[in-house]
């Protein structure tokens, strides 16, 4: 591996990141807060940046580059993105934990009193999981001119989902064009929610946060504060919308057919899955725990996509809630969002990819001789993507054990250590108990802090991007 290329790649990355950080700066310049906190972080981001920039290696990255390259720079994301925290008094280890949960679009936080901080660092926080929502490597192919095959081993890298969905042949332009519609929705929402009553300011981080499927809130209460059914169905629909392929709706604009969505069958399967289990939760709620027709709806299909799709927003305390309707939230936690998405989790088209393998093991029970291909859109599914999911489901499931039994030995409640393992791994945000929606992360020991941060980095970078750093066959040539 060319170490001297990755350097040089590392250092072009920072060097976009610290510019980045000249827009909380304005924030809080608007608002009169100390500017120093993002100074000092934009100087020490940019002078990192163009000492690693002195390194020259080849252009012309092979696989192991391009995944050293996509798997350091949101570890570095992290690491440069905590220094305005450190001037809040937010120690290292939470300050990597919060970055690492923005740029992940994961939304767990460990603040314990969110709005006793500064608007300017509040912003910064939602704003970098906006970044990180479309992902830092599309940005920075999207802006970096003749990368050429070295751009398309880094989107290979990090496109989330069993494959890159390519809508250009020229890597460049897919980045380009999933970038601007990212900004187009957000521009959109934006305005829904300031037309809902939101200030400005509440509708930029909330909208960073929802298109980012990151959950993040600048109050302590989360959505519940607005107390607005309007606003959640606003995010609702917003969240829904980030949950879902983006290539499907430059599809939709470029051959103005209305049916496209709904002809792809992941699509299909992540509105299905939604709205069965938002009927669920509806009866549970209303049956269960006595909410009104109204309030089962509303809370029963805001939940549902916020945990689905990984965003992680909460507009009541649903920790409170029957067993009943917590097992309904937490079964979506492994469900996701769709490939190509904002959202976390194991993807939608994995999930049905697995139920349609485990179909054709029973009919091949029932008919040994037959031959019958898995079909995906009306195409057969290469027998090679079948094991890439086999084996990534394996790994993903192998990351939650194993992060659960480490933080249950740390002395965490198991149910606690359960949903904080997934919801970190997932993308997701919330869990359960001490980590429940209206709680936090910040009584989590500082070991278990960093296998819950190893647990986000590794789940936003579909689980191989991560683990194949740590094998010995990785750094031998």
């Amino acid at each position: 591996m060319d170490n001297k290329a990755v350097f040089n790649a590392l250092g072009k990355i920072l060097f976009l990141l610290a510019f980045t950080m000249l827009v909380p700066l304005l924030v809080a310049f608007y608002y009169r807060e100390p500017l120093v906190p993002f100074v000092f972080s934009f100087f020490i981001t940019l002078i990192t940046s163009l000492f690693l920039m002195r390194f020259k290696g080849r252009e012309d990255w092979q696989q192991k580059e391009a995944l050293a390259i996509v798997a350091l720079s949101w570890l570095a994301a992290a690491i440069f993105g905590a220094i305005p925290f450190l001037f809040e008094g937010v120690s290292f280890i939470d300050a990597v934990f919060e970055t690492m949960s923005g740029f992940t679009s994961t939304g767990s936080s460990i603040l314990v009193d969110i709005e006793s901080y500064s608007r300017g660092l509040l912003f910064w926080r939602s704003f970098n999981a906006w970044l990180g929502g479309m992902g830092i490597i599309v940005l920075f192919i999207a802006v970096l001119p003749k990368l050429g095959v070295a751009g398309r081993q880094l989107f290979r890298a990090e496109a989330p989902g069993p494959t890159e969905d390519k809508l250009r042949p020229r890597i460049r332009e897919t980045a380009k064009i999933l970038w601007k519609i990212y900004i187009l929705i957000s521009a959109a929402e934006v305005l829904a929610l300031v037309l809902a009553g939101m200030s400005l300011y509440d509708a930029l981080t909330h909208t960073f946060a929802c298109m980012a499927c990151a959950g993040f809130s600048p109050y302590n209460a989360g959505i519940e504060a607005f107390n607005s059914p309007l606003i959640e169905f606003i995010l609702t629909f917003f969240m829904f919308f980030a949950g879902a392929n983006f290539a499907l709706y430059y599809r939709l604009i470029h051959n103005r057919n209305k049916n496209i969505l709904f002809r792809d069958e992941e699509f299909r399967a992540y509105t299905y899955f939604l709205l069965g289990f938002t009927g669920l939760l509806t009866l549970v709620l209303f049956k269960d725990m006595g909410f009104s027709p109204f309030n089962s709806f509303r809370y029963a299909i805001f939940h549902i996509t916020s945990i689905m799709t990984a965003t992680g927003f909460a507009s009541t305390d649903f920790n409170l809630w029957e067993d009943s309707a917590k097992i309904l939230v937490f079964a979506v936690m492994f469900i996701g969002g769709c490939a190509g998405s904002t959202g976390g989790g194991m993807k939608v088209v994995r999930f049905l990819l697995m139920l349609k393998y485990a179909r054709r093991e029973l009919f091949k029970f029932v008919h040994p001789r037959v031959v019958r291909p898995i079909r995906f859109n009306n195409k057969a599914v290469p027998d090679d993507i079948m094991q890439s999911i086999l084996s990534f489901v394996v790994l993903y499931i192998g990351v939650f054990v194993v992060g659960t039994v480490l933080l249950t030995l740390l002395g965490v409640d198991m149910i606690s250590s359960v949903t904080a393992s997934i919801t970190t791994l997932g993308n997701i945000g919330p869990g359960f108990n001490v980590v429940g929606p209206m709680a936090n992360f910040e009584s989590i020991p500082p070991l278990g802090k960093i296998i819950l941060i190893n647990n986000m980095w590794v789940g936003r970078l579909e689980v191989y991007t991560v683990l194949v750093l740590f094998t010995s066959d990785f750094w031998h040539s």
